[in-house]
């Protein structure tokens, strides 16, 4: 028994090394996929090798024995199942979506440009479902592992079951891109689509307002715009829309179906991208196959990977200045409505001419596809597509834009400027969730929203801190104003509100079957001003779990908080 328990711990101790080194060849093989995938190859080599040595010394009779026994059956499992789950990432999940990567760089080097590499991600298809599905079930594997109180074996199972969600969300999302992709940019047919780029010096639910836009056509992958514009040409278009009664309640004041700054005041992507749908149909008679949003940071981080771009008089625009141009300096150095509006469409035309061609780039390529990955991670590219099938696969995704019906614990922060200036640029917001007691009715949570104005209170130009509010209340230049929204959980009901430490009024609607909170808040510059919700949420199955939250992508992210759950009895 000695013997058989040293045997144990010699070849446990060996085994936790070989699998830490598996995981560390392991992340280097995720994060280089793109980027290098030459190293991540090798990456991938070194994981299986270490991966194949942990397996077998985790095999044997005194392995199989030492699962039954009652001291040391816990422990032995989590080894033995981690160095199973690190072999079958190595030899059946990751290899497909590495050969891929290097075959779609191989495809644009050699001169097939993304149209050939969109036939190569098609094919690959069945390969990617099968790796998404392998990788799923080694998640539930690790996770399905016991946890022990035996240091060496705990941190080995808790990061690979940090690595393997990791992994399986990036297999997941390569099989959706291998069936969306292709058709959505044309390997069937040319597509057509209306992007908009979204001011968030001015925000709106789905972000910022819509400004400057652009309509382009997908045809085996090349990209050919055909036209770019701003709101001020679609000024007298009065599309034919319904979005519904509920839609119509919460903002039907605002006229968003014929008013494009308001189009997108609801949080929920496919409202907006349906107004915008429909207002260049009845523009132009053209219609479209999808709509895309994307903001000015954005637009930063896709030209700092594509490499800058050149203005029309000469000056550079880059990942670095684009930001700041389009959302301060444009306003100090064009006074002139019509002279700016012509500038932030040379910025547009640039933008387009610069991203599309890196596209067919095999040395751009690789860094334009992280950024991408960025920009979707903090959510500030939308796409919405007319076929209801790609809709559908679209709405498992953040790209969607969707405001998620949901049950269970939900917190979302929305504010749409009510000001008509562009001092969101200076805005901060923070959510605080605190989940409290139980009572018969429900769980009490507390939700804290401060907001902070940054602007200067002079300096600034008059279109900036100009009030198309025109409000009955003396203002000082850099005041703002706000609608501020917070989006509570299905069921929920409020029970009392506080504005800096005053009682307050809040207005109620609902979107999507979530309550909709809403008040108008004067944030004067430099101020800091804090609103307090005190609510009932539902119990029910998953009540217990961190809330979903709805994070609106605006020039700086929002911080959230969500304070441990008091145990309910």
């Amino acid at each position: 028994m000695l013997v058989g328990a040293g045997w144990l711990l010699v070849t446990g101790l060996l085994a936790r090394g070989e699998l830490l080194a598996a995981q560390r060849e392991l992340e280097t093989a995720r994060q280089s996929v793109v980027a290098n995938p030459d190293e991540s190859r090798t990456a991938l080599t070194s994981a299986a090798e270490h991966a194949t040595r942990a397996r077998v010394l985790t095999s044997g009779p005194a392995w199989f024995l030492a699962d039954s026994l009652p001291v040391l059956g816990d422990p032995a499992e989590t080894v033995r199942g981690a160095a199973y789950a690190a072999d079958r990432l190595t030899r059946d999940a990751l290899p497909p979506l590495v050969r891929l990567v290097s075959d779609l760089e191989g495809e644009i080097r050699d001169g097939g440009g993304l149209g050939a590499a969109l036939s190569r991600l098609r094919h690959a298809t069945a390969d990617l479902d099968r790796a998404a599905r392998t990788t799923e079930e080694v998640r539930a594997t690790t996770e399905s592992l016991p946890r022990t109180t035996w240091l060496p074996t705990a941190d080995a199972r808790d990061e690979l079951v940090r690595q393997v969600g990791r992994l399986a969300t990036a297999t997941d999302d390569a099989a959706l891109a291998a069936r969306l992709l292709p058709p959505m940019l044309g390997d069937d047919g040319p597509r057509r689509y209306f992007v908009v780029f979204q001011n968030t010096a001015e925000s709106r639910g789905t972000g910022g307002m819509p400004g400057a836009f652009a309509v382009f056509t997908a045809d085996h992958g090349a990209l050919r715009f055909e036209h770019f514009g701003t709101g001020s040409e679609l000024s007298g278009s009065r599309p034919a829309i319904e979005l519904g009664a509920e839609f119509d309640a919460q903002y039907g004041a605002s006229d968003p179906t014929r008013v494009w700054a308001n189009s997108n005041l609801s949080p929920h992507f496919p409202n907006a991208a349906r107004i915008w749908a429909a207002t260049w149909q009845e523009h132009s008679g053209q219609r479209v196959d999808g709509v895309i949003a994307l903001d000015p940071t954005a637009l930063g981080s896709l030209l700092g990977a594509a490499g800058p771009g050149r203005l029309p008089d000469g000056s550079a625009l880059t990942g670095d200045n684009v930001r700041d141009l389009v959302l301060r300096t444009a306003y100090e150095r064009f006074q002139d409505d019509a002279e700016r509006q012509t500038f932030l469409l040379d910025v547009a035309r640039t933008a387009a001419t610069t991203l599309t061609g890196a596209l067919d780039d095999a040395e751009r390529l690789p860094a334009l596809l992280e950024a991408a990955s960025d920009v979707l991670a903090e959510e500030r590219l939308k796409v919405w597509s007319t076929r209801p099938d790609e809709q559908r696969r679209l709405e498992t995704r953040s790209v969607s834009g969707i405001l998620p019906q949901d049950a269970g614990p939900f917190a979302g922060l929305v504010v749409n400027n009510a000001a008509g200036g562009k001092l969101d640029y200076y805005l901060e917001r923070r959510l605080r969730w605190t989940p409290g007691r139980c009572t018969d009715i429900g769980r009490s949570v507390t939700v804290k929203i401060t907001l902070s104005n940054n602007a200067p209170r002079s300096g600034l130009p008059a279109y900036v801190t100009q009030r198309g509010d025109d409000p009955d209340y003396p203002t000082q230049p850099g005041d703002n104003r706000l609608l501020v929204s917070y989006y509570a959980s299905s069921g929920a009901f409020l029970t009392g509100a506080e504005l800096d430490g005053r009682t307050a009024t809040v207005h109620s609607g609902v979107e999507r079957g979530h309550p909709v909170l809403t008040m108008d808040v004067e944030l004067p510059a430099q101020s800091t001003r804090i609103l307090t919700l005190h609510l009932v949420e539902p119990e029910s199955e998953g009540s217990d779990r961190p809330p979903t939250l709805l994070r609106q992508p605006l020039v700086t992210p929002m911080p959230v908080t969500v304070d441990p759950y008091p145990v309910c009895e």
